[in-house]
């Protein structure tokens, strides 16, 4: 059977299960999930792991891997409100303010730079490294890091340029 016959004929259930699924997230819509189900079995049917399976026990492979696939997501999904940056310390509304001054750029920078670094923590760092991470945020420098962590400050340094390379592409618009 050829991809484009297998999703056609079990598409209907698969979003089916798409929107079940989709109840609690609001970060995803049905469509994304079903996309993400057709990549799976995309990649399943290249692979010939479906090959003579039956459509119940596909579907329930679709069901899992998005289940599984939520279930990641959630735990690295976060939430910026961009309310903070439209309130005085008094709680009164200053949008309009806010966008006649200058340091609307530099509120923007920041928010960019704030999804930029809970990004960096969240994907491919060590647990040594996103220790260095965070400590190097808060601003210690790399003896006091060292000492906090227990190893040498030198230690921290190879930890922080390990980071370094391995997020140089994301850093470019920030040197």
């Amino acid at each position: 059977m050829t991809f484009e016959a297998l999703v056609r004929k079990i598409s209907p259930t698969l979003k089916r299960i798409a929107y079940r699924l989709n109840g609690h997230h609001s970060f995803f819509n049905d469509e994304d999930l079903y996309q993400e189900a057709l990549i799976f079995l995309w990649l399943a049917y290249r692979r010939k792991i479906i090959d003579g399976k039956t459509d119940s026990y596909i579907l329930q492979g679709c069901y899992f891997h998005l289940k599984n696939f939520l279930r990641k997501t959630r735990a690295k999904a976060r939430c910026v409100s961009l309310d903070s940056l439209f309130h005085n310390e008094e709680g009164e509304d200053t949008a309009i303010d806010i966008a006649a001054t200058p340091d609307t750029n530099e509120m923007i920078c920041g928010l960019d730079m704030k999804m930029l670094i809970e990004k960096i923590g969240n994907n491919g760092l060590t647990k040594r490294e996103k220790d260095v991470f965070n400590l190097c945020i808060e601003g210690l420098t790399m003896r006091e890091i060292g000492m906090r962590l227990g190893m040498s400050h030198v230690r921290v340094i190879k930890l922080k340029h390990k980071i370094r390379d391995k997020y140089a592409a994301l850093f470019q618009g920030y040197r």
